[in-house]
């Protein structure tokens, strides 16, 4: 049975705009490998709610689940609810287990949950919470679509909770393999190796380090024994053959 997939959408003005550098694809794709899920697609799209929810109906109606990263904060540009129930054509309120989430977040308590802290407690209707044990202001899942906080420590705190409850596949393994050889030179026993064994995915990545050029060959798979017959081939590639 094939792993389930994933795509995950990015949300951000100020990612697009290089003022700040995301990392948290970098994670979601890592433990996505972790517990079997092929994260396929990844997007980033601007603080607008046209952009936003036309995404997310792309993506969910291709992918068994779809991540979203960022713009459930407090302020105006936080639109990412508002497009989320958009998208699914419902309702958003502020709902009473969100406000009590950041009622015990704040020393305070709800006399500190102004206006625009309470936008934080707006879920669209028929989702369910992702705890975030960092700050308070909660996640949600709604349907096959996981909305969560684009702060780095706060995304990886949802993320850990929620593939907890998510059901995954096969993990996938991966071997990389260090080869000081232009791609040139190697490119053609690459494909016999990968024709050889269709069931792993092999990548070359090409890199110059002190003017030498080289590539680092990852193989990836589910079968563990494809993996590591492919990467022995692979490894055969790093001394040339005599002429």
């Amino acid at each position: 049975m094939p792993n389930p997939t994933a795509a995950m959408l990015v949300i951000g003005d100020e990612i697009l705009s290089g003022r700040t550098q995301d990392s948290n694809l970098h994670l979601l794709s890592k433990r996505l490998s972790e517990v079997g899920i092929d994260l396929r697609e990844a997007r980033v799209v601007p603080d607008t709610e046209a952009g936003i929810s036309e995404a997310v109906n792309q993506l969910r109606s291709r992918y068994d689940h779809v991540f979203t990263s960022g713009g459930i904060g407090p302020t105006h540009d936080d639109i990412t609810s508002d497009a989320i129930a958009r998208a699914f054509g419902v309702a958003l309120d502020v709902r009473e287990d969100a406000l009590q989430a950041l009622i015990a977040a704040y020393p305070g308590g709800r006399k500190h949950l102004n206006p625009e802290r309470r936008r934080m407690a707006r879920v669209p209707d028929g989702a369910e919470l992702i705890a975030n044990p960092v700050s308070g202001a909660p996640g949600y899942t709604i349907e096959n679509v996981h909305v969560m906080a684009g702060v780095p420590a706060v995304f990886e705190a949802m993320l850990g909770g929620l593939l907890a409850g998510l059901d995954g596949g096969q993990p996938v393994l991966a071997k990389s393999v260090r080869i000081e050889r232009p791609e040139g030179e190697i490119a053609k026993d690459l494909g016999k190796i990968a024709r050889a064994f269709p069931q792993v995915s092999i990548g070359s990545y090409p890199y110059y380090g002190d003017g030498i050029p080289g590539s680092n060959v990852v193989v990836r798979g589910t079968d563990q024994a494809s993996v590591r017959q492919a990467s022995a081939r692979v490894r055969r590639l790093v001394v040339p053959r005599e002429q």
